[in-house]
């Protein structure tokens, strides 16, 4: 459904495994789907470097919004 939604908006979602913790982890070790990643996009978590991509904001709260309409 999520990549339905992203594909509406010209967002390519897709699977991908990173390192970090989120509460995501415990569904996802337990073989549950889990989609997780829906806030604002950027790079350099919890660095001096991190940072957010200001014009990314209003394509994620789209993202957002077209989801929780098909929910």
């Amino acid at each position: 459904m999520a990549a339905d939604c992203g594909k509406e908006l010209g967002i390519d979602l897709t699977e991908a495994s990173v390192g970090g913790a989120s509460d995501g982890n415990f569904t996802a070790a337990l073989g549950i789907p889990t989609l997780d990643g829906l806030g604002a996009v950027g790079d350099g978590p919890h660095a001096e470097y991190e940072h957010i991509l200001i014009d990314q904001l209003p394509i994620r709260a789209a993202l957002f919004a077209k989801l929780l309409a098909k929910l």
